[in-house]
């Protein structure tokens, strides 16, 4: 058991092996355990579903799972540790093979491949090559030289067609074995948004929100980005019961179902921005002079960040997310504050989760997603669901303001804010039903936040 005191997160990196994680509470540290917020007659079938597809997510992610390659002190061997890649169904030199130091009557030495096949192009005869084709090649000959050079014309070939693999080929000369990745990788196309010639912030930056019975707020905040960026593209996901028409010049709205959802939200007005990056932020915040998009894009555009956050009347939101991973789940957990600087940028850091006003970018965004299924209060969830794929910065010196929260004396609006109120609040069953989807969707077994 990986046990430890929770104000020290320390006990995440120990050199000891670890079958099972664990959440403990103590001080100020909330816990969830996941399995306490699953139907006890459902928990067994339940696992059961979730661990197999556990299984099938390690097959679609095979470089997940290489295999461990120590190459071997004073081995006659010379080879390859890492960075020979193929694409699938296509053949490559192995570079760096060859026989060293030794003094033999007769050479041999055996090439075994798993998912491809092997061969030479020195134009030697059968009974010094054999297995030319096949997976398995073997050299032999009493000329170390020949050797050597057939050995620097070995090739490698792809035989299937696999987005992402790694075949761990064996070289073989008598006694001494030495193993070596070879990748198959599909490189993928580059997905490049036009910034315009002029480069304006309106070509590379889209607003984009989600609004729900607000429109007194959802107006204040156009009003006020206008005055800062009257030409910056603003997209509007709207799920409200009752539409109002927002006749704004470069506004887009896009209506949605009654109540659909906060993610769904997300996901919607993130899927039509058309710019390198988007700047979210929330309905009722309110730009300031401080609010310079072109300080986030700058940061962005000089570092290899795929989002950075900025601050909400002087909240930054930051946290980091350390995940635990034990044989039968895995245990995340929240601790505030950041990494380290990131260079560069005095006032900038790297985190894991950030406040809810950040740019990111757009293709590196929707990669990750927003799930749908989280129709309320949600937020961490989508750096949960980043972890490992989005890498986060945040800010306080670029800074948004947020909108008098004072109750409105006018009866229409009193009426929208108390109906607001009843969706926004985070009830116990959405809360219940969130930590049951990461027991299944995370593997998780429990979280801790501090």
């Amino acid at each position: 058991m990986c046990k430890a005191a929770p104000s020290d997160f320390s006990f995440l990196f120990r050199l000891a092996p670890r079958n099972q994680c664990t959440c403990i509470k103590a001080g100020h540290v909330e816990v969830y355990q996941m399995e306490d917020y699953i139907d006890k007659k459902d928990i067994a079938s339940l696992t059961e579903r979730r661990e197999k597809e556990f299984e099938h997510y390690w097959k679609r992610y095979p470089m997940m799972t290489q295999d461990l390659v120590i190459a071997k002190p004073n081995l006659p061997l010379s080879y390859p540790i890492q960075g020979v890649e193929v694409m699938p169904l296509h053949t490559i030199l192995i570079p760096g093979l060859r026989l060293h130091g030794a003094t033999e009557e007769t050479y041999k030495v055996v090439l075994q491949a798993s998912l491809g096949t092997l061969n030479t192009l020195a134009d030697v005869s059968q009974e010094v090559v054999s297995g030319r084709g096949t997976k398995e090649l073997t050299i032999s000959t009493s000329d170390l030289e020949l050797l050597n050079f057939i050995l620097e014309h070995v090739t490698y070939t792809s035989v299937a067609y696999q987005l992402s693999a790694v075949d761990l080929l064996s070289f073989k000369s008598r006694r001494h074995v030495a193993r070596f990745p070879v990748t198959i990788r599909q490189s993928s196309l580059p997905k490049l948004f036009d910034p315009g010639a002029d480069r304006k912030i309106s070509s590379l930056v889209t607003i984009a929100t989600k609004t729900f019975l607000r429109y007194h707020k959802l107006r204040i905040l156009i009003k006020s980005i206008r005055q800062f960026y009257p030409d910056i593209k603003i997209i509007v996901a709207d799920d409200s019961e009752v539409p109002e028409k927002i006749d704004e010049e470069n506004v887009e709205h896009y209506i949605m179902p009654f109540g659909k959802g906060w993610f769904a939200g997300r996901n919607l007005a993130v899927s039509q921005v058309t710019t390198k990056y988007y700047l979210w932020i929330d309905d009722d915040y309110l730009f300031t002079e401080n609010t310079n998009i072109e300080k986030l894009v700058e940061v962005l555009e000089g570092t290899n960040l795929d989002m950075v956050g900025g601050s909400v009347n002087g909240n930054t939101y930051r946290f980091q997310l350390l995940y635990e991973q034990g044989e039968d789940s895995g245990c995340l957990h929240f601790k505030g504050g950041f990494f380290h600087k990131l260079e560069g940028f005095p006032n900038c850091v790297v985190t894991s989760v950030v406040v809810n006003f950040f740019l990111a970018h757009t293709d590196k965004s929707r990669h990750v997603g927003y799930d749908p299924l989280l129709q309320r209060v949600a937020h961490s969830e989508f750096f949960m669901d980043g972890l490992g794929i989005l890498y986060v910065g945040s800010c306080s010196d670029v800074v948004i303001a947020h909108q008098d929260r004072t109750p409105s004396s006018e009866p229409n609006l009193t009426r929208l804010e108390k109906k607001y109120r009843q969706f926004r609040i985070n009830t116990q069953a959405q809360v219940n039903f969130k930590l049951a989807l990461h027991y299944f969707k995370n593997r998780l077994k429990c979280y801790s936040k501090r």
